[in-house]
């Protein structure tokens, strides 16, 4: 069993930047897919970002590429994303999944485990 805790949502103008963490409880991490998706008011939920088990391969959005990043520290049981160039159209609440020896890749109904999300507003 896993818990997913997302942490550093907010408030900021376009332009500016947030880096979102999501905190993992339970054991072997590391042994973990993880995925950043998004979902706006009315909206499916989204691929964002994602990171390989292993850390090998990482995976974006078209919309994200270039402005996010996605990283992951084992040691610290938790997976980022940080967020640059931030535009109106980010806002979404932002969950974090996670997938045993996943691949990190955007389809979500492979996720076993998913955090309460965070808020992103992002104001023009």
């Amino acid at each position: 069993q896993v818990q997913l805790v997302e942490s550093g949502g907010g408030l900021v103008q376009a332009g500016g930047s947030l880096r979102l963490s999501c905190a993992a409880s339970g054991r072997a991490f590391s042994n973990y897919g993880m995925g950043w998706f998004r979902q706006a008011p009315g909206k499916e939920r989204d691929f964002v970002a994602g990171i390989r088990w292993s850390g090998s391969n990482r995976y974006y959005a078209d919309s994200v590429k270039g402005r996010f990043t996605i990283s992951r520290d084992n040691a610290k049981n938790t997976v980022y994303l940080q967020m640059n160039s931030l535009k109106p159209e980010d806002a979404a609440v932002y969950y974090c999944a996670a997938k045993k020896f996943g691949l990190g890749d955007s389809d979500k109904y492979q996720y076993d485990y998913w955090g309460q999300g965070t808020q992103v507003t992002v104001s023009s």
